[in-house]
């Protein structure tokens, strides 16, 4: 078995069963397997697995782990994949035809991280073409990586002590870089991230970017270098200048304004992008003096 995709879910099942989807829908791709890690999920997620087993050619597997833990899913993947190369995409992904097949053909030669763009689109009828805009140097984004099984063992996998959202990854990526991986990005291995506006929610994102600034400190606390620091913003002149436009005296007026449907939509969006960046610069600060 060449490819093992591994997808960590949690209460998604509507999305995890279009991304089970478009992996049926592969063309040249080597064998792979599918790995769904359950997140403890209480909704249809185990039955979205079973009706892929039926319907599909390639086999899925089901792993359930309990902690609400990215880093402990996807170890929990790790554990029981059988192929060369890892594979790792989020749940809301729509993935082309000849996705897995573009990562595969990647990996010859010295072990690599190979990613390709990320499009974001509000529904599953979006299929834009990558654009530059779509260009990425992230070395490790579990949206759309792949990464030699061996390679992700050496390094020790996921840290579980990033039990918020974000930085895991980013964090995993510093050590495979310290084993000798180097980073490989390809056009055709483009994937479409799912993101409809009904959920992307002041409210759900205020509490992410709390996470992301909580988890930054801790990836900063771990690993306090210059490339670390610029990656996290964790650096002097984002402090100063997220004093300047966004002091916390101001943040409840850019929420309000954020929130009210009065104001015009230009400066609704520039209000939210002044509060979440607030928001995220000064809980970084408050994580790293702890």
């Amino acid at each position: 078995m060449r490819l093992s995709v591994i997808i960590a879910t949690k209460d998604r099942a509507g999305y995890l069963d279009q991304a089970l989807l478009s992996l049926s829908r592969q063309i040249g791709a080597p064998t792979f397997e599918a790995i769904v890690v359950d997140n403890g999920s209480v909704d249809a997620t185990p039955q979205v697995v079973d009706h892929a087993r039926e319907g599909y050619e390639f086999e899925v597997s089901y792993v359930f782990e309990e902690r609400p833990n990215r880093g402990a899913a996807r170890n929990r993947g790790l554990a029981v994949a059988q192929g060369e190369i890892v594979v790792f995409v989020d749940d809301d992904v729509w993935l082309p035809a000849g996705f897995l097949a573009a990562h595969a053909a990647m990996h010859s030669g010295r072990s690599a991280a190979v990613s390709g763009p990320i499009i974001n689109v509000t529904s599953y009828h979006e299929r834009p073409k990558p654009a530059l805009a779509n260009f990425s140097r992230a070395f490790f984004c579990t949206c759309n990586v792949s990464v030699p099984l061996a390679a992700l063992r050496q390094a020790g996998g996921f840290d579980e002590q990033f039990h918020l959202y974000g930085w895991e990854d980013t964090e995993l990526g510093v050590r495979l870089r310290e084993y000798g991986l180097r980073a490989r990005f390809t056009w055709d291995a483009y994937l479409y991230h799912i993101k409809p506006p009904r959920e992307q929610t002041l409210d759900a994102t205020l509490a992410k970017t709390l996470e992301k600034a909580q988890m930054a400190a801790r990836f900063i606390k771990k690993n306090p270098s210059r490339r670390a620091r610029m990656a996290t913003g964790a650096y002097r002149f984002n402090f100063w200048r997220a004093r300047a436009v966004a002091p916390e005296w101001l943040l409840p007026f850019y929420a309000g304004c954020a929130a009210d449907q009065r104001v015009p939509a230009p400066l609704r969006s520039l209000a939210r992008n002044q509060l979440l960046d607030g928001i995220y610069v000064h809980e970084l600060q408050r994580g790293l003096q702890q």
